[in-house]
């Protein structure tokens, strides 16, 4: 059996290999991720989750994951920054509050899925003029949803999570191995 990863996210890439898993071939779906009028942020990413992975064509051997990351501020969805100045707004919104990173993950073999959605909490603590600037000016805010990534420069800001890590990064790895597993792939040697 092969294991398609539906997505581009180097990220991914990187935590499936702290589990020992090398995907087959990766194939990132092309969908529309505008969320739906009044659409709350778990259900969102749950959706797009399941939308990625309904898109990316498989055949009878391949096993398909997909996930989607949103970075929670109340219903508000904070998600991929279009450029530095919204950057800047998300990150100005969320400093010195909780707030909640949603991962939804989805798996699909054949005509079964599996989901999975980790809510994580996490705050992010009061930043100066000068450590909001420096980390804009490091562009690693681009492609994050809500602007920053918690394994990355950013992690100087974050004091505090409550769940998981992995899926604050982009992908939950005790859920995801238990989803590859119930979908009948290999996860640490198992033979199926």
């Amino acid at each position: 059996m092969k294991l398609i990863l539906g997505s581009g996210s180097p990220r991914r890439l990187d935590l499936l290999a702290q589990i020992g898993l090398t995907p087959d071939d990766i194939r990132a779906p092309d969908i529309d991720e505008t969320p739906m009028k009044a659409e709350q942020p778990r259900p969102y990413c749950a959706r797009m989750a399941r939308e990625k992975v309904a898109a990316v064509p498989i055949s009878d051997n391949e096993v398909v994951l997909c996930a989607d990351t949103t970075v929670a501020l109340g219903r508000r969805i904070l998600g991929k920054p279009e450029n530095a100045g919204q950057a800047a707004e998300f990150l100005l919104s969320l400093m010195g509050r909780r707030h909640r990173v949603v991962t939804a993950v989805a798996v699909k073999r054949g005509d079964q899925i599996w989901e999975r959605d980790v809510v994580t909490n996490v705050k992010m603590k009061r930043l100066s003029d000068i450590e909001l600037n420096a980390y804009l000016a490091t562009n690693d805010w681009q492609g994050k949803a809500g602007g920053y990534a918690i394994q990355g420069p950013a992690s100087a800001f974050i004091p505090w999570i409550s769940g998981s890590f992995s899926a604050v990064v982009g992908l939950p790895l005790a859920e995801t191995a238990a989803m590859l597993k119930a979908a009948g792939y290999p996860v640490y040697g198992e033979s199926t």
